[in-house]
């Protein structure tokens, strides 16, 4: 019986490393199914997954351990920069790197020129990984040398590259709070998959991992006193408001408010729920406990991830059900292998604080009719609105659905339909990362186009119907402003108004 693994080896910056590993490899039949290491990055950190028996497995990385070659946890790193003043003569540079060498430090940079303002004054940044070394460091400096601690830095902002990963690691720990080493280290190999994938699409490997800390940051920025949001308040019937809340970042949350009931569509991210709630109260509707379901359009984390922070039961599609559960964003698709999308998904389900839901009730799969090509699977009751419960077709994902209320005019077509025009520059940029890292948002584009074109067909064609009752079509899109089409756009309809929360 044979299994997949994967470990992470930190190996000695010398000739025949990795030949070393390979051998081992090969002495215990162990297969090797992905390897990245990269000089420019990391001089010492090789990824590795490999297929082999278990036993095999185990002996290989007993070896590795036996030899040091193996990383299972991230070193406490410690950075300090020194002026030392050297006697300007053959060797003296050479003595006092001696003492650096035998203290077991790393060199982050050195600076001295002999016709600067203090030629005989190096500039020296060290790091070392235990501060016992530092200290009994500086007390041997200090017996030989005139010195001067310039700054001591015991995180890992300012380190250099030959431990970028470890740098990147504890920046993510800083994003998401307390991890331990292994799951960084399990991370960490996650996010090296994807480097290697955009690199062979021409990608640089130091912005993928920018992008990748960009999407912690900007959600991180944005809770709290950096949380905001635009809003919109449309009377749809006698007796439904919809409200819609277009939030810092990922998609749109909407209310739906009959008075007697109280419906949400959408939860965005779930590291936003508690500024949703003060949001929602702010104007002027003080219990959320009063909804009575959450509608899920598909398991994007900016849709779902706060399902599960409400007591109200969600209904979904049962491949959104699955997806929150198991899988990668990519589930049913033609790129379903996709280790971009796998690791995409995880990354924002962790920056996001992804809580899927714990009370579900699917739609039903038998389908009950047809509109605009799109399979009708149940029927939804919110005040004197019926809404037609859409099938989508996979474009942007799996288990997709929509949203339709064929009397009124409004649709809910969830990330198939888009005013991205109406989008803030702040939102825009956000959206490009999921374009960085995993090339496109959609899991399928040619889906994605039909379906688009398809709605916007239902949209023209209720437009049409409705139009001697003086009614529109109104879109309550996945991002971006409600609106409606005019001349083949999306244009915003109604006033949005700014929120931030009080101070």
């Amino acid at each position: 019986m044979t299994g997949r693994y994967s470990f992470i080896a930190r190996v000695p910056d010398e000739p025949g490393t990795l030949h070393r590993v390979a051998e081992l490899l090969k002495e215990h039949a162990v297969n090797l199914n992905r390897i990245q290491y990269d000089h420019r990055i990391d001089r010492n950190t090789v990824f590795f997954e490999v297929t082999g028996s278990p036993e095999g497995y185990a002996r290989v990385v007993k070896e590795l351990d036996r030899i040091g070659y193996l990383q299972t946890r991230l070193p406490s790193l410690r950075l300090l920069t020194l002026y030392i003043w050297l006697p300007h003569r053959p060797g003296g540079l050479f003595e006092f790197l001696q003492e650096v060498t035998d203290a077991r430090a790393n060199i982050v940079a050195i600076d001295f020129d002999d016709r600067g303002v203090s030629p005989e004054r190096v500039e020296l940044t060290l790091n070392l990984s235990e501060s016992t070394a530092i200290e009994a460091l500086l007390d041997r400096l200090k017996a030989r040398y005139r010195l001067e601690v310039v700054e001591y830095d015991p995180t890992s902002h300012r380190l250099d590259d030959t431990i970028y990963y470890v740098r990147l690691a504890e920046q993510i720990r800083e994003l998401i709070g307390d991890a331990d080493d292994r799951f960084l280290l399990c991370l960490l190999q996650d996010i090296n998959h994807v480097v290697q994938e955009l690199n062979h699409r021409g990608r640089d490997p130091a912005e993928t991992f920018g992008t990748c800390l960009a999407a912690g940051r900007r959600l991180r920025e944005t809770q709290d006193d950096g949380f905001y949001a635009d809003i919109q308040r449309i009377q749809v019937s006698d007796r439904v408001q919809l409200w819609c809340f277009q939030l810092p970042a990922g998609g749109n949350t909407y209310l739906l408010d009959a008075g007697d009931d109280l419906v949400l569509v959408d939860t965005g991210f779930g590291c936003y729920h508690d500024e949703i709630v003060r949001m929602v109260q702010a104007q002027g509707i003080p219990d959320l406990s009063r909804l009575s379901r959450v509608v899920v359009s598909h398991a994007d984390a900016d849709h779902s991830g706060g399902a599960g922070l409400f007591l109200a039961t969600s209904l979904m599609h049962p491949v959104t059900l699955q997806i929150g559960r198991d899988l990668s964003r990519a589930y049913g698709s033609r790129s379903e292998g996709s280790v971009l999308e796998a690791v995409y998904t995880t990354l924002i389900n962790l920056f996001s604080e992804y809580t899927p839901a714990t009370r579900v009730m699917t739609f039903p799969i038998e389908t009950l009719g047809e509109r605009e090509g799109f399979a009708v699977l149940d029927h939804l009751a919110v005040g004197d609105l019926v809404f037609e419960v859409l099938e989508g077709h996979g474009g942007h994902m799996h288990g997709q659905c929509y949203l339709y209320e064929p009397d009124h005019g409004l649709l809910f077509p969830a990330d198939a339909l888009i005013n991205f025009e109406s989008l803030s520059e702040e939102r825009r940029s956000y959206a490009s990362i999921a374009v960085y890292l995993v090339t496109s948002v959609n899991v399928d584009s040619d889906r994605a186009r039909d379906e688009r074109q398809a709605l916007l067909r239902l949209v023209a064609e209720t437009d049409a119907r409705l139009a001697p009752s003086g009614r529109r079509c109104v879109v309550a899109g996945g991002h971006g402003a409600v609106s409606v089409l005019e001349q083949g756009r999306l244009v915003a309809f109604g006033e949005s108004v700014p929120y931030r929360p009080a101070r």
